[in-house]
């Protein structure tokens, strides 16, 4: 199920040759040094590139953190063929999308049919036969159904200790996981400055949707928008360049190896990582305008907001590229809302003022254990 192509690594999370070129140059040219930045403000820079590469390199997943997932993954679709023949089991999610960490859960997706599900009524059911099977395989426990809008079945594999979520049909999470893996691995600087911004909102307490704040999926999106409306932007829009491969129609068998053949992207921006961290910050801390404008990632612009009750109303608006629903849906009380606009702004001045990323996220208490 792993595709082959120019753009992604040729085993699992491994980096592919594109990638393993140094990120920390970049930007510190003579030609690329703004007027108004000194050379010590230049090295302070290149010192906050060089703490969130080696955050990220202690961080991403490793081919062994992904290979006990697969495993899980292969034994379980076995497993559960025995009840749906024709079904499918898919890893999705960060886990497979190229912006995961060593401590990542896993996101699984039964497909036991090409149309939709009804998530309140048949998914429950299928989940709930599929728990009771788990409880007879050795190697898993604690199967819990969990009756949300898109419920779930959690579970822990006994073997690896990785704990797993199973929804059923939720196709779109197959898609949108091979498009952000292609634009994981169209540019080197993309997996490093996310998966740093993941970190970061998660220790300011604004990555959850359970507790009203963002989840990874729209923190991610909000990255790549801002990656893709620079002036010289550093990814590609893909749908917009690539439509056959992400076409929102294909037949989800088929998705995996839909962006096989696209090329890595050559961007002309040559911001380091530490410019593109603090603008990602200065962009929603001072220039977005939140209650005007929807992130579209699908568009590789902010559009206005529609003027319908699914939009009008909601405080943050970032739009999924193949449903086109809210992703930031979750985000409804205005005291949440401000909360996290004032970690960016409070972000954005702090590390402006002393460029050190332990002034903004602590890197003794994020690296993992080892």
């Amino acid at each position: 199920m792993f595709p082959r192509s120019p753009v992604f690594p040729h085993k699992h999370g491994q980096a592919n040759s594109l990638f393993n070129q140094s990120l920390l140059p970049l930007g510190f040219s003579t030609q690329r040094v703004e007027s108004h930045m000194n050379l010590f403000d230049v090295k302070r820079v290149f010192q906050l590139s060089e703490q969130m590469l080696e955050l990220f390199h202690a961080c991403e997943q490793q081919n062994e953190d992904l290979d006990k997932k697969e495993s899980c993954r292969t034994q379980l679709q076995k497993d559960i063929q025995r009840l749906f023949p024709c079904s499918r089991v898919f890893l999705a999610g960060s886990s497979l999308n190229g912006f995961g960490s060593r401590t990542s859960d896993a996101d699984l997706c039964l497909v036991v049919q090409e149309g939709p599900v009804n998530q309140q009524i048949d998914a429950i059911y299928i989940l709930s036969l599929v728990q009771t099977l788990l409880y007879k395989l050795s190697y898993i426990e604690r199967p819990q159904l969990i009756r949300a809008k898109v419920p779930i079945l959690k579970f822990r594999d006994r073997v690896s200790g990785v704990e797993f979520d199973l929804n059923v049909n939720n196709i779109v999470g197959i898609r949108n996981t091979f498009l952000l893996r292609t634009y994981a691995y169209i540019e080197k600087r993309v997996r490093p400055i996310i998966l740093v911004i993941k970190k970061w909102a998660s220790h300011h307490r604004i990555n959850d949707a359970s507790r009203g704040t963002l989840s990874s999926y729209t923190l991610v999106l909000m990255v790549l928008h801002y990656l893709q409306t620079l002036p010289e932007p550093v990814i590609p829009c893909l749908q917009k360049d690539y439509p056959e491969c992400f076409s929102p129609v294909m037949d989800i068998h088929l998705v995996p190896n839909g962006p096989r053949d696209i090329p890595p992207f050559v961007s002309t921006n040559q911001s380091s990582l530490g410019d593109l961290l603090l603008g990602f910050l200065k962009y929603y801390a001072t220039v977005f305008r939140w209650d005007k404008y929807v992130i579209s990632v699908r568009e590789a612009k902010a559009v206005p907001k529609p003027n319908c009750r699914e939009w009008k109303d909601k405080f943050i608006c970032v739009e999924e590229p193949f449903d086109g629903s809210n992703t930031a849906r979750a985000v409804h009380e205005k005291i949440k809302f401000d909360f996290i606009k004032e970690q960016f702004i409070e972000s954005w001045q702090v590390l402006q003022a002393r460029k050190d990323l332990n002034s903004i996220l602590p890197l003794r208490g994020t690296r993992p254990k080892r």
